[in-house]
This record gives structure tokens, sequence and C-alpha cells, in this order.
């Protein structure tokens, strides 16, 4: 499932960067947009390496983005951890629609055989 969004970029955080168990470094960047929605308004991205940091820098607060993104959860010591990481930026024209939230999946339920609707 491909989940994206559109908003405003609004603040790009410093790079962490880091060494891992194995003794590998890794580096990460975490940025905000802003989806304009009522409620809970801003989302908190992670890009994590060198090559996805990259596409971020071709990118300015300010502009309007979307966001392509996967969610995963991972649990440690019976609690659970969220991570939104992009996987690819693009601008968008201030022209383009109303800021979208999430695009919804599309899901096709099946049909059954006893289902004697007249429409």
């Amino acid at each position: 499932m491909s989940l994206s969004i559109k908003g405003k970029l609004i603040r790009k955080l410093s790079v962490e960067s880091g060494t891992s168990k194995a003794g590998k470094e890794w580096k990460k960047q975490t940025f905000l947009v802003d989806t304009g929605a009522q409620y809970n308004p801003e989302i908190c991205f992670q890009l994590f390496g060198e090559e996805k940091i990259e596409m971020l820098k071709h990118h300015n607060e300010g502009d309007q983005v979307e966001v392509s993104f996967n969610l995963s959860s991972k649990e440690f010591n019976g609690r659970y951890f969220h991570n939104i990481d992009a996987w690819r930026i693009e601008n968008i024209s201030d022209s383009s629609e109303e800021n979208e939230i999430l695009e919804a999946p599309e899901f096709n339920a099946p049909k059954s055989e006893e289902d004697d609707l007249p429409f």
C-alpha cells in the first residue's frame, strides 16, 4: 500500500548520525509537513540513509510538497514505536487542489451471493 500526503514543508531538522551495534555508521534526518488539516496538521517524517537525506536538499521550507511514505511499528519491552519513513518528496504547484490528508486505500468487499438488494 502506497501512502502519500500533500502539504507545506515547514521545517527541516538537523541530520543525526551514529554507529549501530554492528559498527556501521548511520544518518537520519527528520522534517515537518503542515497538511492544513483542522486537527493535528503537522506530520514528522524521517529519512534514513545518505541517499534519502539528499532528496530533502532539493526542497526549501515553505515549498508545497507531496511526500510518499511507509508506516512501520516495532515492539520493544512491551511498548510500540512507530516510524513514518519518507521515500519520495516531490514539489507540487500552488494551483493544486486543497491539501489532502491520506490517500485512502481502496477496499473492495467480496460480493455475496445472498445479496438480494434491488440496487
